[in-house]
């Protein structure tokens, strides 16, 4: 039995509908521009992560000195916030013309090359002089051309990961944590006199931090003896988990490692003094290693399927009862561009012929709850409940069943749902995700189809993952739903 109560417990703002959107100079294309018109068409993203990609941007003159193309910048920018989107600007990666080490390169990714065959210099800058300048003159041009009430609602930060090899000073061994810190701290001072010398009104942070706290403690340390303005604190949280464990352990994807990763953080900010910063999660997902996919990790599959909106609910919830104020959270999407079937693992949200995987119609349930979060009572062993409402006392409650480590074999239950009073009389509607609806993957699989599709297999799963409404009535006393494992429910009552 879930009880639903109408005492309002706190006002609670959508902080986990962003995403990073990756490559970003998919935006350029028809493909990238497809799913950035349905999420903002379905409001299902607020904010967007994307890179600078400072590498398509500076060069050296003639003379030798630095100039700028800032015309694939502004084709990216200039659609997202045609759009609507808020924006988070990583400055990355270093521009070659300005790298110590032209071949310290790398390309992070399935193939050998990044999207369009590109690569990215992970060196540092031959003077740090150098990348101020660039922060400098990249942020001005951005208030020039947008405005600095539009940009000063940005988040800004340096690089992305910078204590991965795979990111920053590729030429040194992995163990080499120490000197990363020490030039990113250079590197991020520089950033942050940069941004300062354009306006003083931009918002801008770091370390984007992969998963080493001995990194993290290094540089909110030499921030806090150095004075460096630090407006937020941002990192990276995949539950501390890789393909390499979920294919040779019992692990599995959890909600609780995920905690325990983020506690891990927090343990370290509180102790440097900085519990009072934003902290934005500015990538997530149930495990890392994003360009490998099921034929690197079958257990990956769960990225096609209703495990993923399952666990994305059930985070939402741990994350409310813990009361950490995470102002933004960024699912990862990275691998699109890396498809050559449909349900290939990788972490999207669509998939080559745009199928609508469970866990985007997830994003846009989760988009639709209303601040006003309400307290709730349940006696079932594995059901979340995520109660909230509006000033006219209509409702939006996400519901997910699911066990620790998102068992499919979990048994079904029958659960009987208490409205408020107040809500008595008024049309219900349903949405339903499950391993039998708005599921793409699964009326695949049920199906036996290949990845050779027909025009109206391709037209059968497009609508399979159409979020649609799967029953309206007129609320009761009670309501009741069968949960099977992993089931996602949105109950509407207006």
């Amino acid at each position: 039995m879930i009880t639903i109560e109408n005492t309002i417990l706190k006002k609670q703002k959508n902080f986990w509908n962003n995403c990073l959107f990756h490559p970003t100079d998919a935006i350029e294309d028809p493909w990238g521009k497809k799913i950035l018109d349905r999420m903002a068409g379905d409001k299902s993203i607020h904010a967007i992560r994307i890179y600078t990609m400072f590498e398509d941007i500076v060069y050296l003159d003639e003379d030798g000195n630095l100039a700028y193309d800032f015309r694939l910048n502004d084709l990216r920018l200039d659609y997202l916030v045609e759009k609507g989107y808020d924006v988070l600007l990583a400055y990355a990666m270093m521009p070659e013309c300005i790298a110590t080490n032209k071949n310290a390169v790398s390309s992070v990714s399935k193939n050998k090359t990044r999207y369009k065959g590109k690569m990215i210099n992970t060196s540092a800058p031959t003077d740090y002089a150098l990348w101020e300048e660039i922060c400098y003159t990249y942020t001005k041009h951005l208030l020039d051309r947008y405005g600095e009430e539009t940009v000063s609602k940005w988040h800004m930060q340096c690089f992305n990961e910078p204590d991965l090899k795979l990111f920053f000073l590729s030429d040194l061994p992995w163990s080499a944590a120490e000197t990363r810190a020490e030039e990113y701290c250079k590197l991020y001072t520089a950033f942050a006199s940069g941004i300062s010398r354009a306006s003083e009104k931009c918002c801008f942070g770091g370390p984007a931090l992969a998963s080493n706290l001995f990194f993290m403690e290094k540089f909110l340390t030499y921030i806090r003896q150095s004075g460096t303005r630090l407006d937020f604190i941002s990192v990276h949280n995949y539950a501390g988990i890789c393909a390499d464990e979920l294919c040779n352990t019992d692990c599995g994807f959890s909600v609780k490692d995920w905690l325990s990763v983020m506690e891990g953080f927090l343990g370290v900010i509180d102790k440097c003094g900085f519990s009072d910063k934003e902290l934005i999660v500015d990538e997530w997902g149930m495990a890392g290693q994003g360009f490998y996919n099921i034929e690197e990790c079958p257990m990956f599959i769960a990225r096609e399927n209703e495990t993923f909106s399952a666990y994305y609910v059930k985070l939402i919830h741990e994350l409310l009862r813990k009361g950490w104020k995470i102002s933004k959270l960024f699912i990862c999407l990275s691998g699109q561009h890396e498809m050559v079937v449909d349900f290939s693992g990788f972490r999207n949200f669509f998939t080559m012929n745009f199928f609508a995987k469970p866990i985007y119609n997830a994003y846009v349930l989760a988009s639709r709850l209303y601040e006003n979060l309400l307290p709730y009572c349940c006696d079932t062993e594995n059901v979340y409940v995520i109660p909230t409402r509006n000033e006219q006392n209509q409702y939006r409650i996400l519901v997910t069943y699911s066990s620790e480590k998102f068992d499919e074999t979990l048994s079904t239950v029958r659960e009987m749902i208490t409205l408020p009073a107040e809500a008595q009389g008024k049309t219900v509607t349903l949405y339903q995700i499950d391993r039998n609806t708005t599921n793409p993957y699964r009326l695949y699989e049920r199906l036996g189809l290949s990845s050779n599709l027909t025009d109206e297999e391709i037209r059968l799963l497009r609508e399979e993952g159409r979020l649609t409404a799967t029953d309206n009535f007129v609320a009761a006393d009670t309501i009741s739903l069968e949960l099977t494992a992993n089931a996602v429910y949105m109950i509407e009552v207006c």
